[in-house]
């Protein structure tokens, strides 16, 4: 099958596309799936350039840009654990069950699905672990990719596959910091707003009755308040000034850098800070006098409980939803996807589309 495979931690060089990949075959508890879409994600980046290590301090777009491997290898990774190489990277997966394992119904055959990127089934349940799909196990930049039935939610939805394959990521992030957040019809801020990630946070947002101020670039506001955002304000500007301290009930943050600590200040006495990316940068200096004597709260937002793809898969299938998608690139154009993604040329998602051919369903 076609295939991109990262060969280790570094630049673009590491991700080579290949056609001679052997299909995966599912286990007893797993689904093949043929895979329609899959989107870029931050994480495709962090992981590539090993980002997650601590030996790294910079932002994203820099450490990928400058040609450089701070990395760590042995703790480059979601979980901390090395990674193997090579590993197909893609956790935003859309796309039919074409064969599935001896334990799984046959009966799921032909089914649309999107895939849980971070997945319970493997590491038994237990709470606060997950693998993530596309780092400690294969995942979706290929023709084929195999899942755990238990973690391939089946759509039934209108989109397009390009939007289907949006999913996974962009919607479970947002939805996982707005559920730790307990967010309700309140005044919300979402940073990083025109990004896949932040777009989503502005829709469900919306979902759930809440007043939502988006933080991006100008050149991007248009898309953002198509989204649902109520206000929208420059990512340049002072959002203090802008806002007023005391005056935001909950900040949805993807952003970090030099702005956490004006974003604590606009937070109301209660109010409750939610973090699930840090793109300019992960190392931040805030004052934590203003964390106690507001008694705020702030969550780290990675593992999911089931609620979170399960408020999302419900969404999608009752139409709810509508992922932007600006572009759509051949899996072998992964390089100028991913540079385009780098400088952040468009709002919403990008996303590869696998080359297809025609499989007949079959139990494995």
């Amino acid at each position: 099958m076609a295939a991109v495979l990262l060969t280790g931690h570094g630049g673009p060089e590491k991700l080579e596309y290949r056609t001679d990949v052997p299909v995966p075959t599912p286990r007893d508890d797993e689904v093949l799936i043929q895979v329609e879409a899959a989107g870029i994600n931050n994480t495709d980046i962090n992981t590539r350039i090993g980002w997650y290590s601590k030996a790294v301090s910079g932002d994203t777009n820099s450490t990928a840009t400058d040609g450089t491997n701070q990395a760590d290898d042995d703790d480059a990774s979601w979980s901390g654990i090395p990674l193997s190489f090579p590993r197909i990277q893609g956790g935003d997966v859309y796309g039919k069950i074409v064969a599935v394992g001896d334990d799984v119904d046959a009966g799921r055959l032909g089914e649309p699905v999107v895939v849980r990127n971070l997945m319970r089934h493997y590491v038994d349940r237990r709470p606060y672990e997950c693998w993530t799909y596309g780092s400690e196990c294969d995942g979706g930049f290929a023709q084929f990719a195999v899942a755990p039935s238990s973690e391939s939610f089946t759509v039934q939805s209108n989109l397009s596959a390009a939007e289907l394959g949006t999913i996974s990521i962009a919607f479970t992030t947002a939805e996982g910091m707005l559920y730790r957040a307990n967010l309700g019809a309140e005044r919300v801020v979402v940073t990083g707003a025109s990004g896949g990630v932040g777009l989503a946070a502005v829709e469900l947002a919306k979902l759930r009755g809440a007043e939502v101020v988006a933080v991006c670039s100008a050149r991007k506001a248009d898309a953002v308040l198509a989204a649902g955002a109520d206000r929208v304000i420059d990512r340049n500007a002072d959002i203090v000034a802008e806002l007023g301290s005391r005056s935001v009930d909950v900040v949805v943050d993807v952003v970090g850098g030099a702005q956490v600590n004006d974003l604590l200040t606009l937070l109301r006495p209660g109010g409750r800070y939610a973090t699930a990316g840090a793109i300019a940068g992960p190392l931040v200096e805030i004052d934590l006098r203003t964390v106690y004597l507001k008694d705020l709260s702030l969550f780290g937002c990675t593992f999911q409980e089931d609620a979170v793809i399960e408020n999302v898969v419900r969404y999608l299938n009752e139409g709810k939803l509508k992922p932007l998608v600006s572009k759509t690139y051949p899996l072998s154009e992964i390089h100028q996807a991913q540079e385009d993604f780098i400088a952040k040329k468009y709002p919403g998602k990008l996303v590869l589309i696998p080359p297809h051919v025609e499989v007949a369903s079959a139990e494995a």
